[in-house]
């Protein structure tokens, strides 16, 4: 990749990755402190981000945070709250699935305490935002190797580009490459089950109810989308959704009816289908001198609980923070007691997710009697205790917890 003259010759951030994690995070920089300099390497161009065709869950301290950079301003528009969400427990022959808990779905007065956004919408215009703060873009360049030096870090693109700065971020995946390179361990295991995500046209209504239903074989998750459509989280054993994602439309549709149901009348597909396979996979560490994980890159968690993209959402708040009091006090933003400053302040957070999710997983992602009766009675109890059914709410929400200021709608 040719260097263009307005390329510096010392970055102060490179991300490595530009998802919705490294996109905000540039932004969130750049907004905080424009004198800051910092680029995003990704593998795909840019300009192809509006034809990701999925959609993500967006807790209120994340909408908080979007808004508060500009961009919820110029998306809410093709945003759908989510106004209600219930939780059944049943067998997949089950004639009927009795609602064991619902929520309400206000994290204060007016305020939903989640959207659901198409990624097609929220994607570009964190691009555009960034690109309009100056972020430079190398994309498509894929990061292959980094070297830490005392005061910089250089990173080599498989293009043979040399990319020099004070901090390299990795926000590059679950998969994470640089993660890897950077000899950090991970905690992980393979739950031996996959994600198929879809979008499905509907006869009638949702009003903006969510439903998550337990299955044996995991959770099948319907996430109201604007108009009479819905997204699809669907877990299934991974031979059995690899199978069902190469079958015929025919076949698919059928077994997606019968764990649909029909209370929203004739189901059409309105979009590609995949699988995802499904894991936990943790980092040990989330900073070294000079580096620091982000996003899935630190943390790859089941989607249970729709957690995933808000955590990512909530390391840029926290990152951001630190680096641009940092910046203010005059302090090298890669030295390694800045980015413990954000290691102390996320990790045990996550560690803390990953560890419900997993519970929740085994928990309900069996056939046992035994255990059925059990959840059945807790998600019960649950139901009938409002004190703590608004924990639940302000955990979903985004708010639990030391909340940076950009998740509280605040400027940095």
């Amino acid at each position: 990749m040719a260097r263009k003259k307005s390329v510096p010759d010392m970055f102060d951030v490179v991300i490595a990755g530009g998802g919705y994690v490294g996109l905000s995070l540039a932004v969130a920089l750049k907004q905080g402190d424009a004198s800051l300099t910092c680029a995003v390497v990704d593998p795909k161009p840019m300009e192809d981000l509006h034809k990701d065709p999925r959609a993500s869950a967006i807790a209120a301290a994340a909408s908080r945070m979007l808004s508060q950079l500009g961009i919820w301003q110029k998306i809410d528009g093709e945003a759908q709250p989510i106004n209600e969400m219930i939780v059944t427990d049943s067998k997949l022959r089950d004639a009927v699935r009795p609602v064991f808990l619902t929520f309400g779905g206000e994290a204060t007065e007016g305020e939903p305490f989640a959207h659901m956004m198409p990624n097609g919408v929220m994607m570009p215009a964190l691009y555009k935002a960034a690109k309009a703060l100056g972020v430079i873009f190398f994309a498509p360049g894929t990061a292959d190797s980094f070297r830490s030096h005392p005061d910089h870090v250089e990173l080599t693109l498989e293009d043979g580009a040399l990319l020099k700065s004070r901090l390299l971020v990795a926000a590059d995946g679950v998969r994470s490459r640089l993660r890897d390179l950077a000899g950090i361990r991970t905690v992980n295991w393979d739950y031996g089950q996959s994600g198929i995500v879809t979008t499905v046209k509907h006869e009638r209504p949702h009003n903006g109810r969510a439903e998550e239903h337990f299955l044996p074989a995991g959770p099948f998750a319907i996430l109201p989308l604007p108009g009479n459509r819905s997204s699809l989280v669907w877990t299934e054993k991974t031979a059995d959704a690899d199978r069902l994602v190469r079958s015929d439309d025919f076949t698919f549709e059928l077994e997606l009816e019968r764990r649909f149901g029909h209370h929203l009348g004739t189901l059409e597909l309105d979009g590609p289908r995949r699988a995802y396979p499904l894991g936990l996979k943790l980092a040990r560490d989330f900073v070294k001198p000079r580096f620091a994980l982000i996003g899935d890159a630190a943390h790859g968690i089941h989607p249970i609980a729709g957690q995933g993209l808000n955590l990512g959402f909530k390391d840029v708040a926290a990152l951001a923070e630190v680096l641009v009091n940092a910046r203010r006090l005059g302090q090298d933003l890669g030295a390694f007691d800045v980015l413990e400053r954000y290691q102390r302040w996320r990790r045990f957070d996550t560690f803390q997710m990953g560890v419900v999710t997993d519970v929740l997983n085994r928990l309900f992602s069996n056939d046992n009697d035994v255990l059925r009766a059990v959840r059945d009675f807790g998600l019960g109890l649950v139901d009938r205790m409002p004190g703590l059914k608004t924990q639940f709410i302000k955990e979903a929400a985004g708010f639990a917890g030391p909340v940076p200021k950009l998740l509280s709608g605040e400027p940095i």
